[in-house]
């Protein structure tokens, strides 16, 4: 083979390799206190900072598309009013014309079913599916996965990966898992006061507080109140944070339940808050008491990221995370005995939960960072646009 030509062939796969990516992120949900909206955010911004030109095609918000431009990224809002919204597939079927992206990657399942439509007639190199929950899936949705024009399922954890290759009958090349990520600078120890949030609470500086965010039945904050009135009763310097209460009725429904577990003075219900960074800080445990639902449960790789012993379900893809004692606490889901056995061993051992919040620190920073996420991504899409360039086209029949 001729030496100028192995040149040419290595100079190309060079400049293919290293060129900026044209990226679409595709997300209905637009508010921050989801974490489907942070993940997808995240990834805007961080494959921006590496040079890619990067939209986000999202509901019309203007806390998102302000955070967006401030990052330089591209903002595009439709109505999602549906999955058969004939106005966001053509406004979807416009920017796809006119922009031509490389990477169409959506989040959430309204999305996913409008940018195929909206694509039918404008293919991309590129069309990844992210899924970020355990539910099986099901006769109605099954078929947009296994089309041919998805070329990838990314989860968030290795255990909602095999329920979508196994009740979504996929091939298991088609699925691959690309952790969550958590921005290390942002959920950084020693930026934040701890006693910030507990004086706006009102709550003693001498108390031991478990926190969780989340109060969603599946999020099992009832399990953990009533995990927490056994803790409660050995020791009454205790103190449990429930974050999320979306509405007044939500939070008086904890605090009614709280009050029926005789725990109604040591239980503060606390709304959405955009600060959890200054919660955790305040807290001397992280906890999950999750059933159903969940992939690898963000708050508790955030509270591991800020050195934060943490308690959690063996659910979903927690014990990808939560893998070994040394970084954790992972207990049987909807087990009341082994959830108070969990926090009574936290508590009652300052050393050693010092040693584990250590440990979970370093564990998320080398596997669960945002920068190991954005590079598992860039180098995902990259593998697929050059995956189907090195395909061989058919060939034509001669006239």
């Amino acid at each position: 083979m001729p030496l100028e030509f192995l040149r040419k062939g290595f100079h190309h796969h060079v400049v293919e390799e290293i060129r900026p990516l044209s990226i679409f992120q595709i997300l209905d949900k637009n508010e921050f206190s989801t974490g489907s909206v942070h993940q997808m955010f995240q990834a805007a911004v961080g494959l921006r900072e590496r040079g890619h030109a990067v939209s986000i095609v999202s509901r019309d918000d203007s806390t998102l598309a302000g955070k967006a431009r401030e990052h330089g990224v591209d903002f595009f809002s439709a109505p999602f009013s549906s999955e058969v919204d004939l106005r966001t597939i053509s406004m979807l079927r416009k920017l796809l014309q006119t922009r031509r992206p490389d990477v169409i990657h959506v989040h959430k399942g309204r999305p996913h079913t409008l940018a195929l439509a909206a694509s039918w007639f404008s293919p991309v190199p590129a069309f990844v599916v992210n899924r970020g929950v355990s539910f099986p899936l099901t006769l109605w949705n099954r078929p947009k996965y296994r089309t041919g024009r998805v070329d990838r399922v990314v989860t968030v954890c290795e255990q909602i990966r095999q329920v979508v290759v196994s009740s979504g009958r996929l091939s298991p090349e088609k699925v691959d898992v690309v952790y969550a990520g958590t921005d290390m600078a942002f959920f950084d120890r020693e930026k934040y006061d701890p006693l910030s949030f507990r004086t706006e609470k009102r709550i003693p500086l001498d108390r031991f507080v478990i926190t969780q965010v989340g109060v969603r039945d599946w999020k099992g904050w009832r399990e953990l109140i009533r995990a927490f009135s056994d803790v409660h009763r050995r020791n009454s310097l205790t103190h449990l944070v429930l974050v999320g209460c979306r509405t007044e009725q939500v939070r008086r429904e904890v605090e009614v339940f709280a009050q029926a577990c005789s725990v109604a003075d040591a239980v503060s219900a606390v709304e959405v808050r955009d600060d959890i960074p200054s919660v955790f800080a305040a807290s001397d445990c992280i906890a999950d008491a999750s059933w159903a639902g969940t992939g690898i449960t963000g708050t508790v790789r955030e509270g591991m990221a800020m050195g934060k012993p943490v308690v959690a379900t063996d659910c979903g893809g927690n014990v990808e995370l939560v893998s070994s004692p040394q970084i954790g606490w992972l207990v049987p889901p909807r087990d009341q005995d082994a959830l108070t056995r969990a926090l009574l061993e936290v508590l009652e051992n300052p050393s050693h939960r010092m040693a584990v919040g250590d440990n979970a620190m370093h564990h998320v920073r080398s596997s669960f960072s945002k920068d190991v996420r954005i590079t598992r991504l860039e180098n995902l899409y990259r593998e697929i646009i050059r995956s189907k360039a090195l395909k061989p086209r058919p060939l034509r029949r001669e006239r």
